[in-house]
């Protein structure tokens, strides 16, 4: 081999090893950005937020090299509205299709030409993915599981997806990965149905001596799978259901995956976990770890999964520009459809801590949730705010972080609280007023909150209450007899933001 030959031998040696270390690194100064959605944990249920039955040491460390927030905020008391707002900027009761809670078979819900936080991010090369709990709906109309389904999470900005469907308590039991069922055989096709029976599989409701698991204690009693009723009725896809006790190992794993895959550019991952939305089956080597029964041990879990994206973050060397924030789709519930234990569970745990209300509820147990942000070296660590903020606000917000504006039309309900992550003294706050979904619309401005008078065709009216959160978190006294000027100040301002169609335009 001649000496030139050998120098471009030599070279070309260099370049790969030096593309190889380069690959390693972002490929800009954007930072990573990981939210994490947890699933009906409430403001109580983390030991950072003050439980004594349920230790959560990951969550509690990234409290501890973050920000805390105690007033923050899902845009709705259920999860399909708050996911919506979440990804859109637009509260849900704005759009008809996201308004309730979604079914196993409804049409995706996000208008396509409606900007997305993946969208928005996408535009300045992030690479993005969702992980975990969708239920904003899939396909054009009624969803069909035996071919590509679409639309869904590609056609709203997402690069890659592995979705749970709906909810683990409805049909069908199956993962869809980039648009098609995991596991998926042709000669055993999927139909689900959530009106009439379909197929001649045992049902909870004939057939309760088949429920090995969690016996209903309020409706979810439609078709078996792995020995658990659920809500809806679902045939075939044998080979591609779900096993409630893997669900959240299996999830941690592809969120991971997805960070290892993107590690050498920016990325967005949306990693929304079923943790502890019912039907609750931790993992066995989780079970009895807290002293609040299954609930409890599948909010361990959860910290675990927290745990490990975390740690996947610092073996790839991305955790110092990786901004992470976590918080919850609604308040906690007890017992939410199954006897698991939890609704008579009498270890004095109180999952939405002194907050009134529950997950639906128009209290603040309904909406006030965990909300942590991590950022090392940007978000001061170890920190309390106090300042309010709603998970719709995310599409505003990673507008400021990638520097980007806007168009009108888009995020009508989100707010820019970049300043409030990083823990700045901004002049006013960045977000003065909040609409809380439930029933009735609940409207936060300031201190003070208005449940509105809910008028019954039979007359039994309920009255409006007025709280000041400031000295009565729990919602104890109403001061709406008192203060008819502040109730019709409120009344007002909720009128003028539903009629407006855009909560900066007041």
């Amino acid at each position: 081999m001649s000496r030139f030959t050998l120098a471009q031998c030599c070279l070309a040696a260099w370049v790969a090893i030096a593309g190889a270390a380069l690959a390693d690194q972002p490929r800009s100064n954007q930072p990573n950005i990981v939210v994490i959605l947890a699933d009906d944990v409430g403001y109580g249920d983390l030991s950072c937020y003050g439980a004594k039955k349920i230790s959560t040491p990951n969550l509690d460390a990234l409290a501890s090299r973050g920000l805390r927030f105690t007033d923050g905020h899902s845009a709705a008391a259920v999860c399909t509205p708050t996911r919506y707002a979440l990804l859109t900027g637009q509260y849900a009761w704005r759009h008809e299709p996201a308004r309730g809670i979604l079914s196993g078979v409804a049409p995706l819900s996000i208008p396509l030409n409606r900007l997305t936080v993946p969208k928005l991010l996408q535009q300045v090369k992030y690479s993005t993915g969702v992980v975990g709990k969708w239920h904003l709906g899939l396909g054009e109309k009624q969803t069909n599981y035996n071919g590509e389904i679409k639309p869904g999470p590609r056609e709203v900005g997402f690069d890659y997806s592995f979705i749970i469907p709906a909810t683990g308590d409805r049909t069908p039991c199956v993962y869809v990965e980039n648009g098609r069922v995991v596991g998926y055989d042709p000669k055993d096709p999927i139909e689900v149905s959530y009106g009439a029976k379909i197929g001649n599989e045992p049902t909870g409701k004939d057939n309760p001596e088949l429920l090995v698991n969690q016996k209903p204690s309020h409706g979810h009693d439609q078709t078996i799978v792995n020995g658990i009723s659920r809500i809806g009725y679902m045939t075939g896809g044998k080979a591609a259901r779900w096993k409630d006790e893997d669900m959240a190992d299996e999830l941690t794993k592809r969120a991971t995956g997805f960070v290892t895959a993107n590690k050498a550019k920016p990325f967005f991952l949306y990693f929304a976990t079923h943790d502890a939305h019912v039907p609750r089956c931790p993992h066995p080597r989780f079970r009895g770890k807290s002293q609040h029964g299954l609930r409890g041990d599948a909010i361990v879990e959860l910290d675990w999964c927290v745990g490990q994206i975390v740690q996947t973050l610092k073996d790839l060397n991305l955790a110092q520009n990786t901004l992470i924030i976590f918080t919850s789709d609604n308040g906690g519930v007890m017992d939410d459809g199954y006897i698991d234990g939890t609704g008579s569970d009498a270890s004095g745990h109180q999952c939405n801590g002194v907050l009134r209300g529950r997950k639906g509820t128009p209290y603040e147990g309904g909406t006030r949730v965990p909300f942590i942000a991590a950022w090392p070296g940007r978000i001061p660590s170890g920190k309390i705010s106090h300042e309010m903020i709603c998970s719709a606000d995310l599409l505003a917000t990673c507008a400021a972080i990638t520097k980007q504006q806007l168009p009108p039309e888009a995020g009508p309900d989100s707010f820019n609280v970049f300043p409030a992550l990083l823990a700045e003294k901004p002049e006013a706050p960045c977000r003065t007023s909040l609409v809380m979904q439930s029933t009735p619309l609940a409207i936060r401005q300031g201190d003070w909150k208005l449940i509105p008078e809910v008028k019954r065709p039979n007359g039994t009216n309920r009255p409006a209450e007025l709280f000041n959160l400031r000295d009565d978190l729990s919602e104890s006294t109403n001061l709406a007899a008192k203060n008819p000027d502040k109730v019709r100040e409120l009344t007002q301002l909720l009128a003028r933001v539903r009629n407006s169609g855009n909560s900066h335009s007041r």
